[in-house]
């Protein structure tokens, strides 16, 4: 009887996986179809329905492009993926998911019904010229940026629908919506919240309104438009908000287990008056030799386990989203108002930062640490400056002799550290923010710079210390660190300002190598002369956004080496991420390895977090400017003193004096000559007579539109009241 052979067991293909198939697509060098991919995998029929899974993902994720005839890896077809921003005047950029590359522009014809925020594809054209970015065209959008809109009801349509229009005026189309519930009135000028639904023709969308929002003068139905125009969560999902619900009240002797008992030490919050969220406490003592400085921080990382239900939600918000009438919390209200707040003769759970320093306020010794702490008075910066700075009576008598003291020794030590900071070139521009005032029926009664004493720069400069410190304690034990980087100036920008300056002051140079320090001379040289608004603003445009990064490259602006965000785990999530790599530097060597994530993950989370502090600066932006708009209204056809504040090739814009408001002269509104825009001169000057406008003059302007669709503020040019300097000198 002979033996039948065994058969040979099939060589085992490896298991199908994204990774797999871009690694075939790597090796195989060319676009490739479906039917191709399951032939090179050695694939069966019953896999077919996989691979097109898999295929469809991985062109949803931005890796593949879809082809006529199949797939090619996006980055050999010079594709890259990102979020649109498109600007005011139509066009857009790409801002590419992979940090490492400089964003793409997007010519307006090449948008292919693309919206601002939108996810996508962008197929690059050219390589960039110099000091201009590369162009590309929108190939896919991966995913839309909003999937509802705010929209103004513009009219009721004959066959029952509503006509709409968004009142994001970067999205130039209308929509034809229905109501999805039936039962919900809307009226013409109304805001609503539509869900776009198909492309009726290049003009138009299908839609359908799924909640009414109120009136368009309503300062919370615009929060609500800004809210939902950059995706900012309202509500807190079911897993988070139950987490929350089951913290405790209070910390437990339980909680106490490990850290130093520091609630005898007087701490003291200060903050804002309306402020309900206390996250760092001070203390200030005199030591031989100099000073200890504690800053004590809210120990979050201590209820919100990573992994967490809360601790997900609070990554995806990534920060707190501040409104002139509302906030939206990192975390809910329990933890950030209650259990993870510093409130006075309470005690909390802390990470402390203790910072002993020379006399001179150089920080020399630091020491960071699990603590439990008690504030002793919740004091806020008009109290502390009236009473320590300005020596008030009554403001004194409100408070003990021993927090008086300790108060003044804290100022001193403010001070000294303040010296320090602008003697190695940290630049302070000091530009006034704007506050907006509401009277009692909710309306807003005048919009103003912010108020600001040495009580705001007393905290700040203490905050400063502590995350430099902490910084500097995870670099020296070589362990990971999501730090705040600043990258040096444009410096193209800083050329065409110095060349600027050159043409008045032949003293004025620009430095060989370009420091904060070089810059901070420059500011103080300009000091109350009249080119010191255009130094100012020029400097300020120069600068380059800070955001968070694995990588230490330092933090321009403050001139400082070593430099990361710890001091309000409450409301970023960067100090939540910061203040677990010092609790694993903490327990370093205990036997029990403490989780820290490797450079991928923290460069995947410093790219995140950038991206959302980015979402609230924009809605901050925009709240301001429709508050601004509305304000106005009944304000058009008043004069207002003003300067300008920026040159453009089709006009300029100007800052009002009596109100903090922006808006724009166009050429098209002045009638006395033609104008050209000389870019390298920051000027607009009269083909004919002569007559130039440049920054920092003065003008009388006149109100002629406040657009809230369009955001705009629109003036015509009233008088000249006085130059910053005579325009001949530049020539």
């Amino acid at each position: 009887m002979v033996k039948k052979k065994r058969s040979q067991p099939r060589p085992s293909t490896p298991p199908l996986s994204p990774a797999a198939l871009l690694k075939l697509f790597k090796e195989m060098k060319r676009p490739m179809s479906r039917a191709e991919v399951i032939r090179q995998l050695k694939l069966k029929k019953k896999d077919k329905a996989e691979v097109k899974d898999l295929l469809r993902d991985l062109v949803q994720k931005g890796k593949l492009v879809r082809i006529r005839r199949g797939y090619g890896l996006a980055e050999s077809m010079h594709c890259i993926t990102g979020r649109l921003e498109i600007q005011r005047q139509g066009y857009g950029f790409v801002v590419p998911e992979d940090s490492r590359r400089k964003d793409i522009f997007v010519n307006q014809r090449d948008l292919n019904d693309a919206w601002h925020g939108d996810r996508v594809v962008v197929s690059v054209l050219g390589e960039p010229k110099a000091g201009r970015n590369a162009e590309g065209r929108i190939v896919r959008i991966l995913e839309r940026g909003r999937k509802v809109l705010p929209v103004k009801v513009v009219k009721r349509m004959t066959g029952g629908e509503w006509l709409c229009r968004p009142s994001d005026p970067r999205l130039n189309f209308g929509i034809i919506a229905t109501l999805k519930d039936p039962s919900v009135k809307v009226a013409p000028g109304e805001i609503a919240l539509c869900a776009p639904g198909e492309r009726i023709d290049p003009t138009m969308w299908e839609g359908e309104i799924t909640q009414r929002l109120g009136e368009e003068t309503d300062i919370s139905v615009q929060e609500a438009m800004v809210k939902s125009n950059h995706n900012i969560r309202t509500r807190f999902p079911s897993g988070s908000a139950s987490q929350a619900e089951t913290l405790p009240d209070a910390p437990s002797g339980k909680d106490f287990q490990g850290r130093r008992d520091l609630t005898g030490k007087p701490f003291v919050t200060i903050d804002g008056a309306t402020a309900r969220d206390f996250d760092d406490a001070v203390l200030v003592e005199r030591r031989q030799g100099g000073y200890r400085l504690w800053v004590a921080i809210a120990d979050v990382s201590h209820y919100v386990p990573e992994g967490s239900p809360l601790d997900r939600e609070a990554f995806e918000r990534g920060n707190s989203y501040y409104f002139p009438r509302s906030v939206e919390p990192m975390f809910p209200e329990k933890l950030s108002n209650g259990l993870c707040s510093l409130n006075p003769d309470v005690p909390r759970l802390t990470m402390v930062v203790c910072m002993d320093t020379d006399p001179e306020g150089r920080t020399r010794q630091t020491q960071v640490f699990p603590a439990v702490i008690r504030s002793h008075a919740r004091l806020t910066y008009t109290q502390v400056f009236e009473a320590i700075m300005e020596k008030r009576a009554e403001a004194r008598e409100k408070l003990t002799p021993e927090l008086i003291a300790m108060l003044e020794l804290a100022e001193e030590l403010a001070r000294r550290i303040n010296t320090l900071r602008a003697k190695r070139g940290s630049l302070d521009f000091d530009l006034p923010e704007p506050e907006i005032f509401f009277d009692v029926h909710g309306e807003t009664s005048d919009i103003r710079p912010r108020q600001r004493n040495f009580a705001h720069q007393l905290i700040e400069e203490f905050m400063i210390a502590a995350n430099e410190a902490v910084a500097h304690f995870l670099v020296e034990r070589d362990l990971p660190c999501l730090f705040r980087i600043h990258p040096a100036a444009d410096e193209e920008k800083l050329k065409n300002l110095f060349r600027l300056l050159s043409r008045t002051d032949k003293s004025v140079v620009m430095p060989k190598e370009i420091t904060p320090k070089k810059l901070q001379m420059l500011v103080a040289s300009m000091a109350g002369t009249d080119k010191e608004y255009i130094v100012n603003r020029m400097l300020l445009r120069s600068m380059k956004q800070a955001k968070y990064s694995p990588d230490n490259e330092g933090h321009f602006g403050l001139a400082s080496e070593e430099y990361a965000h710890f001091t309000s785990p409450i409301r970023r999530y960067a100090d939540l991420v910061v203040h677990r790599l010092v609790k694993a530097a903490l327990h370093e060597g205990e036997g029990v390895p403490a989780p820290v994530p490797g450079h991928k993950k923290l460069l995947n989370v410093a790219d995140h977090l950038s991206g959302r502090e980015r979402v609230a600066m924009d809605a901050e932006r925009e709240i301001l400017k429709r508050v601004t708009v509305l304000f106005m209204r009944d304000k058009v056809g008043e004069t207002f003193d003003a300067v300008i504040s920026h040159i453009t090739d089709f006009g300029f814009y100007v800052e009002l004096k009596e109100v903090m408001a922006e808006g724009m002269v166009r050429l098209s509104t002045m009638d006395d000559d033609y104008y050209t825009y000389w870019p390298q001169r920051e000027m607009l000057v009269g083909e004919r007579t002569g007559r130039s406008f440049f920054l920092g003059q003065a003008v009388e302007v006149v109100l002629d539109e406040a657009s809230v669709e369009r955001l705009e503020l629109n003036f015509s040019l009233k008088s000249v009241v006085a130059a910053a300097m005579d325009y001949k000198d530049l020539i």
